[in-house]
């Protein structure tokens, strides 16, 4: 009688402790889960995603994020990652219905016996469901009310969503160090490769990183935990986990989402311009897949050209000079290198894009381009002779010319391919200095909205940077069209379609360099005729004028060099064919070089960089328009050769209705047609 009192009581009890246990569970949830967030946007889960950068040959670049996140769907990991998340995490995740009761009492157990004093860890028993509710929904505060709010939508997730469902959702989520989120990340900023690629070492390692992703000091021994777990709940054998255990971890041995110095100015412009087109939001967080037009072997070749020319100038000095290349496609404007100085991560400053600096000789082919198109025949001859009391306003001027020499009558062609300052002068005396200035206005160099005409802005002495140079010289070798410089070539959002850029206007570039065919009309910006000149022109100035050493064997090459006032700015634009290149060095605060340095350093870096462009290109001359007539005259006199055969014989192109000078009178003082006065 007794016993059955004693197991009615007993019952009693148990039955009533459960009624008040259920009774609590339903004043916590009705307390607790009716200002609980909506949990159900999770059933189509679209995290914020890294942006990836990409170079024209498919290979990465950079990432751009807030929270470094690669999306990884659940059939695309492989069975051993999730099995060591849960092993290191939840081990009865499969089986739970989103809190693990057999958990807490064994948390409950191991925390109360260390609070006696007994050797055991201290742990919480949060399942991966309840972690994915606090990730999602929670704070990290460690308070009662969380921890319930935490229970009560683990348990609704549940009946929501597959277990498959729930850890999508958390391997994506989960913070794993480095700034990466999500498996996917990590598996590439860790190891470099994709999750599918992991080792099972390379798994243990990832999935033992949620306790202290930010402490590798214990990297090695926290792996091998995780091996033990997966071995206890039979995941792996024994010999597995050994094996794996042995396994060396290359952490942080390949990719570290920070690409390469040689890539970090054009990356930095890109995402410059991105980020006013884009804003921050999308940039950042939507995924974006852009493709860029930077080669990466051009851009390798334009670093190193520009580096060594700079190492070998600054050896020993204390101020270091600085500089810049960048290359394009003429026809495109699709920028293939780019390097705005010595070294981004001393400084981020572009001088390709963002210095503004005067241009000295380099505006010299603007200004006879201008009487190329007024009548003016490449051999047409102007005197260089001393200038006195050449006098603009309240400036007396008293041009020389870098050599100190006077040659005399000489033809345009060989004062612009030896750029001579005096006869440049006379020039620009004769077809007006507006007109001089316009010419380099229409081409862009120059703003068209800069109204200080004067005789030393139609020398060099007016600012521009080396990408409007650069775009201004495209213009001579693809036909008069004015282009603009393209970075990007198209842009996919995370589900695949294109967006964005200037996407439309994509169209394939082949391997080769040579360009696409032109879609776009534009009017060109001087007649064909006129342009053909001044590229052969510019080409002699390369093959015997001031830029000699921008020559390629086995390619034809023409370009221009340039200095300012006391060797402050040196600069070389050059071009074949297809790929144009541009070179500028100085002081970030301007002062003279020093003895020794002029433009031959720029056309130097020119050369070093184009003998690797062009090193598997057959050699292309520059497309002759019709209507030209070719007389082989002297370079000296102008005249044609065959009645003036003493001296250089070069070949002329000739527009309908011109032709070589008269022969020269070497008996007389007559001298064949001059531009310009006596002064």
């Amino acid at each position: 009688m007794k016993i059955k009192k004693f197991f009615r009581i007993l019952f009693n009890t148990f039955f009533w402790l459960f009624v008040a246990g259920i009774a609590s569970l339903a004043v916590l949830v009705f307390i607790y889960g009716n200002d609980l967030p909506d949990y159900k946007k999770l059933a189509t889960y679209a995290p914020p995603v890294a942006t990836r950068l990409y170079a024209s040959d498919g290979s990465l670049l950079i990432e751009y994020a807030e929270e470094r996140r690669v999306f990884i769907d659940y059939a695309d990991m492989p069975p051993q990652l999730v099995n060591a998340f849960i092993a290191a995490e939840d081990q009865n995740f499969w089986t739970h219905p989103g809190i693990d009761v057999q958990g807490i009492s064994r948390a409950l157990v191991n925390n109360a016996m260390r609070m006696f004093g007994y050797n055991t860890t201290l742990s919480g028993a949060s399942t991966i469901t309840q972690q994915v509710a606090k990730n999602f929904f929670l704070t990290s505060e460690r308070t009662i009310s969380r921890k319930i709010k935490e229970a009560i939508l683990a348990l609704r997730l549940e009946r929501s969503f597959s277990k498959e469902h729930i850890l999508t959702l958390y391997m994506n989520q989960i913070f794993l160090g480095a700034r990466a989120y999500g498996v996917g990340s990590a598996a590439l900023m860790y190891f470099n490769k994709p999750v599918s690629e992991l080792t099972l070492a390379e798994c243990a390692f990832l999935a033992s990183l949620p306790k202290a992703p930010n402490n590798r000091t214990r990297a090695v021994e926290r792996r091998n935990y995780v091996l033990r777990r997966m071995v206890e709940e039979g995941f792996i054998t024994q010999a597995e986990a050994a094996a794996a255990a042995a396994e060396e971890l290359n952490i942080n041995s390949g990719f570290t989402a920070q690409m390469a110095e040689e890539f970090q100015y054009f990356a930095e412009d890109v995402r410059r311009q991105l980020l006013g087109t884009l804003g921050r939001e999308v940039l950042y967080n939507q995924g974006l897949y852009i493709k860029t037009t930077i080669v990466p072997e051009l851009q390798i070749a334009a670093s190193n050209a520009l580096n060594r020319e700079l190492d070998a100038y600054n050896t020993g000095r204390e101020e270091k000079l600085q500089g810049a290349i960048i290359a394009m496609n003429p026809h495109t404007g699709r920028i293939v290198a780019m390097a705005g100085g010595r070294s981004f991560n001393e400084s981020s400053f572009n001088r390709a894009t963002q210095a503004y600096r005067q241009i000295g000789s380099t505006i010299k082919p603007f200004v006879y381009l201008a009487a190329l198109e007024r009548g003016f025949t490449p051999q047409t001859m102007i005197l260089d002779a001393p200038i006195v009391g050449w006098r603009e306003d309240d400036t007396l001027w008293k041009p020389e010319n870098y050599d100190k020499k006077f040659l005399g009558d000489v033809p345009l062609r060989l004062s612009l391919e030896t750029s001579r300052n005096v006869p440049t002068v006379r020039l620009v005396e004769q077809i007006g200095t507006e007109n001089a200035i316009e010419a380099a206005q229409r081409f862009g160099v120059y703003p068209s909205d800069m109204k200080n005409m004067n005789l030393s802005m139609a020398l060099g002495s007016g600012e521009t940077t080396l990408e409007k140079l650069v775009l201004g010289y495209s213009a001579f070798v693809n036909g008069g069209r004015a282009i603009q410089p393209k970075l990007v070539d198209y842009i996919e959002d995370r589900y695949g379609n294109v967006v964005g850029g200037g996407a439309t206007e994509f169209v394939e570039w082949s391997d080769d360099l040579t360009p696409p065919e032109n879609t776009i009309e534009s009017a060109p910006l001087s007649d064909a005729h006129s342009l053909y000149q001044m590229v052969s022109i510019l080409q002699g100035a390369v093959e015997r004028g001031t830029g000699k050493q921008a020559r390629v064997s086995g390619h034809t090459i023409a370009g221009k060099t340039g200095t300012t006032n006391d060797v402050k700015d040196v600069w070389f634009i050059g071009f074949s064919k297809d790929l144009i290149a541009g070179v500028y060095l100085g002081y970030d605060t301007p002062k003279p070089l020093g003895r020794g340095a002029g433009s031959h350093m720029a056309a130097r870096v020119f050369a070093d960089f184009m003998r690797v462009a062009l090193a598997d290109s057959k050699n292309k001359p520059f497309a002759v328009p019709d209507g030209l007539t070719f007389v082989r005259v002297n370079r000296r006199s102008g005249a044609s050769a065959t009645a003036d055969s003493d001296g250089t014989i070069i070949l002329e192109a000739f527009k309908p209705g011109q032709s070589p000078n008269p022969v020269p009178n070497k008996k007389s003082s007559s001298r064949a047609p001059v531009v310009g006065g006596i002064f």
